[in-house]
């Protein structure tokens, strides 16, 4: 008989875990109680950038992440808008310069080929740069994806391989046995499994809390502005230094002193629109309402950068919640002493380039096999 697996969260990480599982034969329901990607991975950008991970597991999970997405449009037989265009993370003060002298260091000991250039050099790569830019990194290997279609083509994906994938239908909660899970309900209906993977982002811990297990993840919000549609501009991937500063936060006492959590990350869509993000902020779930004042500061980031788009029009602008985890890193993990149960979140602003990774490992784990890297680091039990 079919090893039979719920996975509940229809997002990157969640259809990742799905198709993966799929793929070795088991029996799997996706359950997603709204539609494929209407969470985090709908409210994200594009980029599938190894520079800015710190060394370690997480690096190591995103160089093999990298090399999946290299094969997966021919795989999953998609267009992903899938491009290595490489990428920079721009430098304005001295201050930032320091910093990134050493995260370069620190990445090239990894084995990321990843360099300082001047900001002469930066224009060459990409014109429009504002000559207040003194300096950036550069490395060749970062790409982008659209991440609502890598969440639709890992769902349509598992369907094709047999995957049950229900919508509209919110998980009220996990059903247990003798400290094991053995189910889901879902609209009064219960549905039964040999195991259950939550793969929900930053609502993980509300689905665990009534078993006793504390996860701690937490809503970090973030905002993102859309422009009109623009000729052809942005040759490579962006973030700035202030950006990979705010993104390593570690405490709410880090946020006081700023908090916004402004930096730019900005991409081009295939359409010509640019997202221009991002902010930071712990301020619980409320995702509902953009900020001006954050509106504001994300343009003057953007200008800053970009001189040329002072007179750019923007279109909407909207907010996402990231599932933080205090040490950054994502918990891809069984839960101990609850025999079944499973969780791939904690993402924060990592999903898009880790998740057909996060996805295979959850299969491997779930299917009783050796994870092809070690995923220890990634236990919840580390907490």
């Amino acid at each position: 008989m079919r090893q039979k697996v719920i996975v509940i969260g229809g997002g990157l990480i969640g259809t990742s875990t799905a198709y993966y599982l799929a793929k070795y034969g088991v029996e799997v329901t996706l359950v997603e109680a709204k539609d494929i990607a209407s969470g985090t991975s709908g409210a994200c950008d594009r980029a599938i950038m190894l520079q800015s991970k710190n060394p370690g597991p997480t690096l190591e999970l995103a160089i093999k992440s990298a090399n999946i997405y290299e094969k997966l449009e021919d795989e999953l037989e998609v267009d992903l808008e899938y491009r290595k265009s490489g990428g920079m993370i721009i430098i304005e003060t001295l201050e930032e310069m320091q910093a990134m002298e050493h995260m370069v260091e620190r990445q090239q000991k990894a084995g990321i080929d990843v360099k300082l250039i001047s900001g002469e050099e930066a224009r060459k790569w990409q014109p429009g740069l504002s000559n207040d830019i003194i300096g950036s990194t550069w490395w060749e290997g970062d790409a982008e994806v659209n991440p609502l279609n890598v969440s639709f083509a890992f769902a349509n994906a598992a369907r094709k391989l047999g995957a049950a994938i229900r919508l509209n239908s919110p998980v009220k909660r996990l059903i247990t046995d003798d400290n094991r899970v053995i189910g889901v309900e879902v609209h009064g209906e219960r549905i039964y499994a040999d195991a259950v993977v939550v793969a929900m982002g930053v609502w993980t811990p509300m689905m665990l809390k009534p078993l006793g297990v504390e996860v701690p993840i937490i809503p970090r919000q973030g905002q993102i502005l859309v422009s009109e549609k623009l000729p052809s501009f942005l040759q490579v991937g962006i973030l700035s230094a202030s950006y990979i500063s705010n993104k390593l936060k570690k405490n709410h006492e880090d946020d006081k002193k700023d908090p916004f959590g402004v930096g730019l990350a900005i991409g081009q869509t295939h359409s010509g629109t640019l997202l221009i993000g991002g902010s930071r902020q712990f301020i619980g779930y409320d995702k509902t309402e953009t900020n001006p004042e954050i509106t504001r500061k994300i343009g003057e980031a953007a200008i800053r950068a970009f001189p040329c788009l002072k007179k750019v029009r923007m279109i909407r602008s909207f907010t996402g919640l990231s599932p933080y985890t205090p040490d950054g890193k994502p918990i891809l993990s069984p839960v101990s002493g609850i025999d079944s149960l499973y969780i791939a979140a904690g993402h924060e602003g990592d999903g898009v380039a880790l998740s057909p990774i996060s996805g295979k490992i959850m299969a491997q784990v779930v299917c009783g096999e050796k994870p092809e890297m070690d995923i220890r680091s990634f236990s919840l039990s580390r907490f």
